[in-house]
């Protein structure tokens, strides 16, 4: 409210098109940028002070609000599925992209992003890598199992890709040259991003446990589901824990019902799937372990329960107790097991939060 010039930034990879509205005289100016930040700055500086910028949040990243923020201006990312835009608006330029932001701005009409610092950026950068493996792996099995299923070859000696199946992998011959050339390369492929996919777990194992994220890390593990790649990922997606509760969290990760009530009338559908993806990927997976019945933890859970506090210790037994009984409860219920295991998931995200907040709180306040 003490901003006088409001400015809206539409952001591309080569060009950067401007609105500034003067709050005082109602002017309105407009620029076309290059993506050079001393250019933006400078044209900023130009405009009557004090300014605030906002641009969308998108492929660009946050290089640029971090410049502008070291440099003194206020600087926010929008979260461009919360923008405002009237229905009746059937006409998108880049021009009026700008002054739309400009004008949401000054009716402090924005919802911000965090801006993650270099730090938190590029460990998450690291998880997403991973996370890109995973998917490229899965890829490179398949191809390399439908090969050799279109020629009638079956693996039937146990679980697949143990290290059995692959010494069979590599057993397997082909008559004609170009088939052999095509498995061989299809089977590079699988040891390829396995070695690739290894390299990025040393690293991430060893990022986790000597880093600020370890005491998040450390909590977070001692709940059942959430091994050192999901708890890491955990951390360095969502970042600062205690902006949350323990009942927004869900709704942060998209695991709550969407719904369209109106009267007297209630309707709810699937859940909303908005915000971090990658986050709510690991929450439904770890979900998935809380249906076993919990009574021998192994020994892995032990010495994860001894390298944790023992108030983060006790708090993830409870947690572990509690989300059984609730898959209990769904299954007595009938529920479809994908149903209950969102439901799980949902809960899952409280007990994190509980864990996550109250061991960043704790790590705060023995720093000097």
């Amino acid at each position: 409210m003490f901003e006088r010039t409001h400015v809206g930034l539409d952001v591309h990879a080569l060009s950067v098109v401007a609105c500034a509205i003067d709050g005082q005289t109602g002017e309105m100016l407009r620029a076309r940028l290059t993506p050079d930040h001393g250019e933006i700055l400078a044209w900023i500086r130009g405009l009557p002070g004090p300014c605030r910028v906002v641009y969308e949040a998108g492929p660009t990243g946050f290089v640029l609000a971090r410049f502008l923020r070291a440099a003194g201006v206020d600087c926010v990312v929008a979260s461009p599925s919360k923008l405002q835009r009237p229905p009746g608006d059937r006409v998108k330029t880049d021009r009026n992209d700008a002054l739309h932001l400009a004008r949401l701005l000054k009716l402090e009409q924005i919802t911000e992003v965090i801006v993650p610092g270099p730090g938190q950026e590029a460990a998450r950068d690291l998880v997403r890598a991973r996370e890109d493996t995973r998917g490229d792996l899965m890829r490179a099995r398949h191809r390399v199992s439908k090969l050799l299923l279109r020629q009638g070859i079956h693996y039937t000696g146990g679980d697949t890709w143990t290290q059995a199946h692959m010494g069979w992998l590599y057993r397997q011959r082909f008559d004609s040259a170009p088939l052999q050339l095509a498995y061989d390369l299809a089977l590079e492929a699988v040891t390829e991003t396995l070695a690739r996919r290894d390299r990025l777990d040393a690293a991430i194992t060893k990022i986790a446990y000597d880093s600020e994220y370890t005491p998040v890390v450390r909590a977070l593990e001692c709940l059942r589901g959430v091994s050192t790649l999901t708890a890491f990922g955990l951390a360095v997606e969502i970042g600062d824990w205690n902006r949350f509760t323990g009942s927004t969290i869900g709704a942060y990760l998209g695991l709550v019902p969407s719904e369209n009530s109106s009267g007297q009338h209630r309707s709810q559908g699937s859940i909303t799937k908005t915000g971090n993806t990658h986050a709510r990927r690991l929450l439904i997976e770890a979900a998935w372990h809380h249906r076993r019945p919990y009574s021998h933890p192994s020994a892995l859970m032990r010495s994860r329960w001894e390298a944790a506090t023992p108030v983060a210790r006790a708090r993830g037994q409870a947690g572990n107790r509690r989300l059984h009984e609730r898959w209990l409860v769904y299954l007595e219920h009938r529920k479809r097991p994908v149903v209950a295991n969102v439901a799980v998931a949902r809960e899952l995200a409280g007990w994190c939060w509980s864990l996550a907040s109250e061991a960043q709180t704790a790590a705060t306040q023995q720093r000097p």
